[in-house]
Formats: structure tokens, sequence, C-alpha cells
């Protein structure tokens, strides 16, 4: 298979995975953002890297977004809002974490792929993306991107589209997000 067939595959697995996501479930999501005072941000793996760019983009949008484990991650309580990703269903720490998060007060969100799953059925709201993960990467018929990188590529393209339906929200510019840019690179 060329790079050109294999981009074709991908593209279109990850544009019926986005499709499938709920209207309903984002629009909460918005407003949870819209809300919330603080915004916590967590995954584990690769997730955790595509839930990293997703707190960088809004702190772009100048909210007060942080990831859990920074040293300069501030406590959650109410009228907060911590986010976190458990695409099979289940993490021990993202449970922990959003286990810690409710008990101070703070909404939480969990981005998953197993809509039943300890998680996301412990969490306040949760965003469901239709995609292959990790759980059921040996389940046929699977995707052309190995083990679990269509949920994260998922993660990644649906994060910037909600970045940007979150900017036009909050009526913020893009001018206004290259502010908020760090100048120390």
């Amino acid at each position: 298979m060329t790079l050109t067939e294999m981009n074709d595959r991908a593209m279109a697995e990850i544009a019926a995975v986005i499709e499938r996501i709920d209207a309903g479930e984002v629009d909460a999501l918005l407003q949870a953002l819209a809300a919330a005072k603080r915004i916590a941000c967590y995954g584990v793996g690769r997730e955790g890297l595509m839930m990293k760019a997703l707190c960088m983009r809004l702190f772009h949008l100048g909210l007060d977004a942080h990831v859990v484990g920074d040293m300069t991650t501030p406590p959650l309580g109410p009228g907060d809002l911590l986010l976190v990703s458990a695409g099979p269903g289940h993490f021990s720490t993202v449970q922990a974490l959003i286990d810690t998060a409710a008990a101070a007060g703070a909404t939480t969100v969990c981005f998953t792929a197993e809509p039943t799953g300890r998680c996301p059925a412990a969490a306040d709201h949760r965003v469901v993306l239709p995609a292959q993960t990790m759980a059921r990467d040996e389940l046929g018929p699977t995707s052309l991107l190995p083990m679990g990188s269509l949920y994260e590529g998922v993660q990644y393209l649906a994060f910037e589209y909600l970045v940007l339906m979150l900017r036009d929200r909050l009526g913020i510019s893009p001018t206004a997000m290259r502010a908020h840019h760090t100048n120390l690179e």
C-alpha cells in the first residue's frame, strides 16, 4: 500500500468517527468549558499527549488550563473542570482523579470510546469518540492505524475543532489566541 493509499484510508476512518460524535455531548462540554474557573487535563500514554495538546490550546484561548501532574497545577474545587481521557473505558489513575475531583466539588468530563466503562460512568459528562482503541485492536475489523492510534488521531482533530467552536462561542480572535503563545522557544 502506498503512502497516499494509507493516507486516504486513515483520513476516511478518522472522518467516519468524527461524524459519529454526539453533538449534544459536544455542546455540554462547550458549556462546561465556557463556565469553568479552572481546567485540569489528564490522560495516560498517547491519549495523555493529546490531552496535553488540548490543554495547550485551552491556554491559548486564555483559559486557566493546566496539565495534571505539572508542579503548578492548582487544586480543583467547585466551579472547576477536570477533563480526562479513558479510551478503553478505564484506567486506575483516571478513575482516582475523577473521584478526587468530584469529592472536591469539581465537574468531571471523560473522553472515551467505551461509554459503559467505569471512568465515563463515574464522570459528570462524557464525550464518546467511537474509535478503535487498544482495548479492541484485536477484534475485527480493525483500523489501518496500529493499536489505539485511530482514537488518538480522532482526539487530535476533534480537540482542534472543539477549540475552534469554543473560540467562536467566547468571541476570542485568532490574534488574541496567538498572544497567549509562549515567546520562550
